[in-house]
């Protein structure tokens, strides 16, 4: 079993590299299931319906949120009745859509989790807490369990990884928009990667115009920061679940840009 996961889509340019780049990714790779992260997907917060249906349309099977859910308000309006479209699971009770879902493939169904940290963002649930309640019902249901953990700290990342190793089949950053280089296999079996990256601007940073990020760090004034142009990145990842125990036997980074072209 087979999962891809491609990482933070920014912006207009991410979502044509992603349409540029899946389907030949689908074909590469053969995955039994697609998930992407979209919560930077309408002009780098948030996400439409229109943009998740094309999202859809693409391949993926899944589409994970973060800290930018709410921003774009149309999504009041449908998240409710898209049960593909998970945002962190460890808001508040109450709060409008899932944080997990199962998809299937054939005989498989995998469990995708959406969870946000708490260090340098804003105060949610706590994620540890959260996801010891869910895996009690889905771990019944499914060994096959993919974790998004949207966080910032590295530290609060990798403490999550450990927390679920052996208990789920991988635990993957979202973020902080830069692929690190720690994929690994933990000693119980779940693959664990801090950050996947994202799909969007190279030349800038985090996806954002290099000129207003510098112009806030230098001056410290308020800036509003817009979705850079020009040259595009793709990050992901592949992980191979074992399909009888559920537990990861291989993980593997890829990116795509101008020093890392595609291959097929």
């Amino acid at each position: 079993m087979r999962v891809l996961f491609i990482g933070d889509i920014v912006g207009s340019g991410g979502r044509e590299t992603l349409q540029t780049y899946l389907p030949r990714l689908k074909r590469k790779y053969q995955p039994t299931f697609t998930i992407v992260n979209g919560e930077n997907a309408a002009g780098g917060r948030g996400i439409t319906e229109k943009i998740a249906k094309s999202f859809f349309e693409l391949g993926a099977g899944v589409i994970t949120m973060g800290n930018h859910t709410w921003d774009n308000k149309e999504i009041f309006e449908f998240i409710d009745h898209e049960n593909k479209i998970i945002r962190p699971a460890n808001y508040p009770p109450g709060t409008p859509g899932l944080g997990y879902t199962f998809i299937r493939s054939n005989q498989h169904e995998l469990a995708v989790i959406n969870l946000m940290g708490r260090t340098f963002l804003p105060a949610t649930d706590c994620p540890f807490r959260t996801v010891d309640q869910l895996l009690d019902k889905i771990r019944k249901r499914t060994p096959y369990i993919f974790v998004d953990f949207h966080a910032e700290a590295t530290s609060e990342k990798q403490a999550m990884g450990w927390f679920l190793d052996g208990r789920v089949s991988a635990v993957v950053g979202t973020h902080t928009h830069v692929q690190t280089g720690d994929a690994r296999i933990l000693p119980k079996g779940t693959a664990y990667l801090t950050d996947v990256g994202m799909v969007g601007p190279y030349d800038s940073i985090l996806g954002m115009e290099t000129e207003a990020v510098l112009k806030k760090f230098i001056t410290q004034l308020p800036v509003r920061f817009e979705v850079a142009s020009g040259r595009m990145q793709l990050n992901g990842v592949i992980i191979d679940i074992n399909p009888t125990s559920g537990v990861a036997e291989r993980i593997k980074t890829f990116r795509i840009d101008d020093e890392h072209p595609f291959l097929e």
